[in-house]
């Protein structure tokens, strides 16, 4: 199972792995929301450091899963 495959096995069937998605997705558009303005308060650039460290720790999260499904699949 390559990566993309196990992605979506996970979307379907794993809810812990559905809300980690979904909001990496919600720190997406927050950070898109950001980057649109021409410019940021210091507020705002806080903001924006914060939610890319935790969008990364998201991601980090997820990948754990993704290669925990990968590994099962293999073994299976």
């Amino acid at each position: 199972m390559d990566e993309r495959a196990a992605k979506e096995y996970l979307i379907k069937n794993n809810p812990r792995f559905r809300e980690l998605a979904a909001e990496h997705q919600r720190f997406e558009r927050k950070l898109s929301e950001l980057t649109e303005k021409p410019f940021l308060t210091t507020a705002e650039q806080i903001e924006e450091t914060v939610i890319k460290k935790k969008k990364l720790a998201l991601k980090d999260q997820m990948q754990i899963l993704i290669q925990q499904q990968k590994t099962a699949d293999v073994a299976s």
